[in-house]
């Protein structure tokens, strides 16, 4: 049993995530947790990251940094993804870095984003499947993890990634670029659709996604649309991971969301507060990609990339 732990640094939010984790099976968590820091903001539009933007992820990394030493792990991987492999100043953050947890970020390719996320995603479906009294979804499983700058679509089975494609849609970088009234005008959401079709595209040249049995939809748009879709009172991880939520309920979701002014999806219970401005593109981005690949449903997941670093960590030390 090795203790590790893993931070996940993506354009919207900064992760934690302490674990044990055996040679083999499922890992055990000691602590989770997770702060919407927008290191992102303004990113698409500039090309780097905002001061600001780095200062609020150096304090809750501090934060994070003292919480693994505390728990005693005895290794710590900080990966970061899209919003930093675009930065023009991307090493006016690896130096903060260095110097808050004193070592640097893994800046990962799309392609290795991918391959972390399935292994995170698919190291638990059938447990969850199983808990909710359902059938583990079929392999081959398309793995898609949409994040505040990119969106990862995976295709694989329990050989490994057959397929991957990372592509510069996401609900940061989308409602951005586009959704900028309150709500967003039919236009703005149809000039949203146009740029996920056209990145959905050059998905399909790339990974067959019609050879999928199953679609595993991962990160905190798909957990709060399917949270949403269950009118659940309060956001409930058990109720969601494993969950499996029908297109039909995706078009409600996303159709709501998007006529919703900022105040009212606010109050909705399930609303994580830094998700708030965003969560109409993340839906969208799931709604359209649903319908565009005739997929039925999504089986919803909480595990992804951040576990798949914690998995891949420690099994490179054993």
């Amino acid at each position: 049993m090795t203790r590790v732990a893993a931070i996940d640094c993506g354009t919207n939010s900064i992760r934690l995530l302490v674990a044990d984790v055996p040679a083999s099976g499922g890992h055990a968590d000691l602590l989770r947790r997770m702060e919407v820091v927008r290191l992102g903001q303004g990113v698409d539009a500039t090309g780097r990251l905002a001061p600001e933007a780095i200062e609020r992820t150096r304090l809750v990394l501090a934060e994070y940094a003292a919480q693994a030493r505390e728990l005693g792990a005895a290794d710590v991987r900080m990966v970061a993804t899209s919003a930093t492999r675009d930065a023009a100043n991307r090493a006016d953050f690896e130096q903060m870095v260095q110097a808050t947890l004193g070592r640097t970020p893994d800046v990962v390719t799309g392609r290795e984003e991918a391959e972390l996320s399935f292994l995170g995603a698919t190291g638990s479906v059938d447990a969850a499947a199983a808990a909710h009294g359902l059938q583990p979804p079929r392999a081959p499983y398309l793995v898609v993890d949409i994040g505040g700058g990119s969106t990862e679509f995976v295709l694989g089975d329990a050989d490994g990634v057959r397929a991957a494609r990372s592509v510069d849609i996401g609900c940061v970088r989308l409602t951005e670029r586009h959704l900028r009234d309150d709500p967003p005008t039919a236009d703005q959401v149809g000039r949203a659709e146009r740029d996920i079709r056209a990145a959905l595209a050059d998905v399909a040249a790339e990974v067959p996604v019609g050879r999928a049995a199953s679609l595993v939809g991962l990160a905190g748009s798909v957990t709060t649309v399917a949270a949403l879709a269950l009118g659940l009172p309060g956001y409930d991880s058990t109720a969601i991971h494993g969950s499996r939520i029908p297109v039909g309920d995706v078009r409600r979701v996303s159709a709501d969301l998007l006529a919703a002014t900022r105040a009212r999806r606010a109050a909705e219970p399930v609303m994580h507060p830094g998700r708030v401005d965003v969560i109409g593109a993340g839906a969208l981005i799931l709604r359209v990609l649903m319908d565009e690949f005739g997929l039925a449903e999504v089986t919803v997941s909480e595990h992804d990339i951040l576990d798949g670093i914690a998995l891949r960590l420690a099994r490179d030390q054993a």
